[in-house]
C-alpha cells in the first residue's frame, strides 16, 4: 500500500493531489502523520480531495487508526488515515 507522510508544513493542496492519484491508481492509500499540526493538514488534505475524485463518482472515506513508528531509531505513535473509495 502506498504511505505518504504529512507533515505541518505539507501543502493539503499538493497532499490531495498526490492522495487522489493513488486511489485512483491503486485503490486505497495510506498516510502517516505526527504531531497535531500534521494531522490538521492531512484531514484537509482528504476533504479536498474528496473534490477532486467525486466528479468521477468516486466517494473517498477515511479510516483514522494509530501506528508505531521508528524515526532516527526513536519510536513514535503516528495516526495513520487509511483513504478509500465508499
Amino acid at each position: 500500500m502506498e504511505v505518504l507522510k504529512v507533515s505541518a508544513k505539507s501543502n493539503p493542496n499538493s497532499v490531495a493531489g498526490a492522495l487522489a492519484g493513488v486511489v485512483r491508481e491503486k485503490g486505497v492509500a495510506e498516510m502517516q502523520a505526527i504531531g497535531a499540526g500534521a494531522i490538521n493538514q492531512a484531514i484537509k488534505a482528504v476533504a479536498i480531495a474528496r473534490g477532486y475524485v467525486a466528479p468521477s463518482g468516486i466517494d473517498l472515506i477515511c479510516i483514522p487508526a494509530f501506528t508505531d513508528v521508528n524515526i532516527d531509531g526513536e519510536e513514535r505513535t503516528a495516526i495513520k488515515f487509511i483513504v478509500q473509495p465508499r
